[in-house]
């Protein structure tokens, strides 16, 4: 498969600019998985190569949940690549919540899947409404890692800001590291520039 920061360039999905992350920081780039997941051959093409990776790592799978609405593309394709179940979380007064009739059963072995790990802080809120009710989380995944957290076969180290737990596997294709600075800090305010806020929270 061709270099992932390439197929994101393709398809005018690493954006360079001035960005407001979700973590409140700014960053002279971001990814927006949407313009590369619109293409269902291309996240196809991703899922399956993501797939290849949780099957070599030998841990048993019977679900992908991702948390809505970022990760509902890649977790899906990801199941369909893995031949399993997909469900998702959503926000329901500012909490993530299995709604729609889905259902965990206990013992049950979930994957959280995301199009982009940063922090991994939907993962999680994810992760713990999948465990509250029974089920059990066996790791992650995402198409992107921002390298705060350590991925399966990645250079990244894991930094403290990381939120994903250091037992349980974070799988995905690429690391992206990026500059990211705290809003009194950043370079591009101090020169006159106002960050926008791409991602599906904001726009």
């Amino acid at each position: 498969m061709e270099n992932l920061k390439d197929i994101y360039e393709k398809y005018g999905a690493l954006l360079k600019g001035h960005f407001l992350l979700s973590s409140g920081k700014h960053s002279p780039y971001y990814l927006q998985s949407a313009r590369v997941l619109e293409y269902p051959q291309v996240a196809e093409k991703l899922a399956k190569e993501l797939a290849k990776q949780i099957k070599e790592s030998g841990i048993e799978v019977d679900t992908i949940c991702s948390p809505a609405i970022g990760g509902l593309l890649a977790g899906y394709e990801l199941a369909r690549a893995l031949g399993v179940r997909f469900i998702f979380t959503e926000r329901v007064k500012g909490e993530m919540t299995l709604r729609r009739g889905f259902e965990v059963k206990e013992g049950e072995k979930v994957l959280i899947c995301e199009d982009i790990i940063t922090t991994g802080g939907s993962a999680m809120e994810a992760a713990r409404e999948i465990e509250k009710r029974g089920a059990e989380v066996v790791g992650f995944a995402a198409i992107a890692n921002r390298g705060v957290c350590k991925r399966v076969n990645g250079n990244s180290k894991r930094k403290p800001e990381c939120k994903l737990p250091e037992d349980k596997p974070l799988f995905a294709l690429e690391d992206f590291e990026f500059e990211v600075y705290e809003p009194e800090n950043c370079p591009m305010c101090k020169m006159g520039s106002c960050p926008i806020k791409p991602g599906s929270r904001g726009n």
